[in-house]
Order: structure tokens, then C-alpha cells, then sequence
């Protein structure tokens, strides 16, 4: 191996497979092996990069066996912490899938446990990659619409089980075989559309608001008879300089990525002297202002080499030692995840909270 030996732990969440693509595709990685304790799961990516079986692991020690320097972790949400505990005493960077963790709590624990490694520990959104939700970012950061004061975010998709890596479809018939089984749809290990999509619209606010954090937080989800997790849920946030809401779904129309749903998933920033509608997917931003009030189409950047998605980041942040964008820091991610504890605890108890600590 001639590049920065990388395993793949656990292949819950199916992103697994487009982060592996990255690498492949990237000439200063390689992977280095691996792990699931279903050697089933695991099938697609063994013949899609053409994997040995002396790189493919349903042990976990035998997997780290293999000295990688980079763990690519794709568990379901309420194991992060547990497995990052593993990673970090392997001395190894860690990425993680969205979300960051299951709780305050579970986050802070992977922080700590990575500290002392001195390795790094980011955390990918796929939407921080999305040309137009930069560009926004980039807007608002030169005060084209002044000091921010709202964010509106709508996320969501057909649901978790409709596609693959790689967006590849899945049967309406086959989603509902897999449903009763599907780690997406069960309380303990962190399923429904709040965790799933929340933190996207937390983190991604959260570093449009430059890490400012939320007073207090109320939410309502949906009561499904027979689903025990949400399928949709709005979330109302109160800053000091005025309320945000942030809306999540399964169960859109359509898959964003395909064909905008009604109501439209991305964000609305909304500044003192304008705002910004930023559309996933899209290849503009409108930007309002007050000296030009009709919404006017602002064509999304390309984004450069080293910005590109998060393995080609975080390898180009390791190489010259520079601070992962604000999305994949942990510090920013746990303000986001007080958002979402303090959203999911609202749910439940049916009323507003104050920003958990």
C-alpha cells in the first residue's frame, strides 16, 4: 500500500459505500480493510472495489490489525460513541457519518476520548459539499444580507430505506419487508427523522449563525400507530436575535436528489438586509436585498480541490495541518446536538425547553 491506509468500520448507515468510492478515487488513500459483524453487509462493497478477503473483517480487532491511520465509521447512531471509544484506542483519525452521535452525552464522550490521541475526529454532513449551501455560507460570511437573524431548514427524503450508496433505488415493496427489521426504525438505536435529519439543519444552521446557539428549543413529532420513531418533525428555536424553525421528514414526495419535493428541501437564511434561498442540489442561490428585492439568481461556486467532499478534505487538513471546515468540527456539532437533545426531550415532554448544557 502506497497511500493513507483506510478501514471502513461497521456498514449500518449506506453511505459506507459512497465514502469507500472516495477513497478508491482518491490517489493518496487506500483501503486498508473492512469491518462488519455481517460479512453479508459487506457483499456490495467486496465486488464493487474489488476487495481481497484478507481485507474484509467481521472481527474488529483483526480489522485494526491491518495499521490503518484513518476510520471511516458508519454505525447506527446510538453506537458512535462505542465504537469511537474503539477507534481512539487504536490511535487512529476517525470520520464519522452523520449523524454525530445519539446524545449530549454520547458526543461529548467521543470528544474526550479522542482528545488525548491527539488524532483528528470530524464529522460529515453530506449536505456541507452541496455547491449552493456553500455558496450561501460564502454570502452570508461577506454580510450580503447582513447579520443573520433566521434560519429555515427542510429536510428529509422518501425515507432511509428507499436508496443505497450511490442513491441506487429500492422497492416500495422491499422498504416495507425491511422495515420491521431496519435499524432506522427502532427507539434504542437512535432512528426517526429527528436524528436522522435534524443534525443537518442544526450543524449547518449552527455555522451559518457562526456557532451561535439556540436560547431555547420546542418540537412536535409525528405519532405514527405501529412506527415507535418519528417519520416528521418541526422544530422551533428562539436565538437571542429572533426564532428559527427546522422541519424533518420521511416521507417526501420525491427524493431531492431526483426531483424537488413540495414543500422544497434546503435552507432560507434570513439576514437584517436580505436573505438567501439555498435549494438542495440546485445550481443557484436566490439572494434577496433591500436595494434589489426581487430574488436574483447568484450561480453556485465551484468547489475547489481539497473542499471537494470529506475525504479528499479531512486528508488535505491532515497533510497541512489546518482546522476542518465548521460543519465537520466537533465543537460546532455539539452545539448542533444540544439542538437536537433539546428537541427530541421537548417532543417528548410536550413543551419548550432551554438549550440543554
Amino acid at each position: 500500500m502506497t497511500g493513507l491506509r483506510v478501514v471502513g468500520i461497521s456498514f449500518d448507515h449506506m453511505h459506507m459505500g459512497d465514502l469507500l468510492q472516495m477513497v478508491v478515487d482518491h490517489p493518496g488513500a487506500e483501503i486498508a480493510g473492512i469491518f462488519d459483524p455481517d460479512r453479508a453487509t459487506m457483499d456490495r462493497a467486496v465486488a464493487a472495489f474489488g476487495l481481497p478477503e484478507d481485507r474484509v473483517f467481521t472481527d474488529f480487532d483483526a480489522c485494526m490489525a491491518t495499521r490503518p491511520e484513518l476510520a471511516i465509521l458508519c454505525a447506527a447512531t446510538a453506537d458512535h460513541a462505542r465504537y469511537t471509544a474503539r477507534l481512539a484506542a487504536c490511535g487512529v483519525h476517525v470520520l464519522v457519518e452523520k449523524p454525530f452521535a445519539a446524545s449530549v452525552a454520547d458526543a461529548r464522550a467521543m470528544i474526550a476520548a479522542m482528545a488525548p490521541t491527539g488524532k483528528r475526529l470530524a464529522i460529515n454532513w453530506p449536505l456541507a459539499w452541496v455547491p449552493v449551501h456553500v455558496t450561501a455560507k460564502r454570502l452570508i460570511d461577506e454580510g450580503v444580507i447582513g447579520a443573520m437573524c433566521e434560519v429555515h431548514f427542510y429536510g428529509g427524503n422518501r425515507g432511509p430505506l428507499y436508496h443505497t450508496e450511490a442513491k441506487a433505488e429500492v422497492s416500495a415493496a422491499e422498504v416495507e419487508r425491511q422495515k420491521p427489521r431496519s435499524w432506522w426504525y427502532k427507539r434504542a438505536s437512535g432512528g426517526g427523522s429527528l436524528l436522522d435529519y435534524l443534525g443537518y439543519g442544526a450543524t449547518l444552521g449552527t455555522w451559518a449563525m457562526n456557532g451561535e446557539a439556540p436560547l431555547e428549543v420546542a418540537c412536535m413529532v409525528d405519532e405514527t400507530p405501529g412506527i415507535e420513531v418519528d417519520q416528521h418533525s418541526v422544530t422551533l428555536c428562539r436565538y437571542a436575535r429572533g426564532l428559527s424553525r427546522m422541519e424533518t421528514r420521511w416521507g417526501t414526495f420525491t427524493d431531492p436528489w431526483t426531483i424537488q419535493p413540495q414543500p422544497a428541501c434546503g435552507f432560507v437564511f434570513v439576514g437584517r438586509e436580505g436573505t438567501i434561498a439555498s435549494w438542495d442540489y440546485t445550481d443557484h442561490v436566490l439572494v434577496q436585498t433591500r436595494a434589489r428585492p426581487e430574488p436574483t439568481p447568484v450561480a453556485a461556486d465551484m468547489l475547489p480541490e481539497g473542499r471537494r467532499n470529506p475525504v479528499e478534505h479531512l486528508l488535505d487538513c491532515l497533510a497541512s495541518g489546518a482546522a476542518v471546515i465548521g460543519p465537520l468540527d466537533p465543537a460546532l456539532c455539539l452545539t448542533a446536538q444540544r439542538i437536537v437533545d433539546t428537541a427530541a426531550r421537548a417532543a417528548r415532554e410536550k413543551r419548550t425547553l432551554p438549550l440543554v448544557d
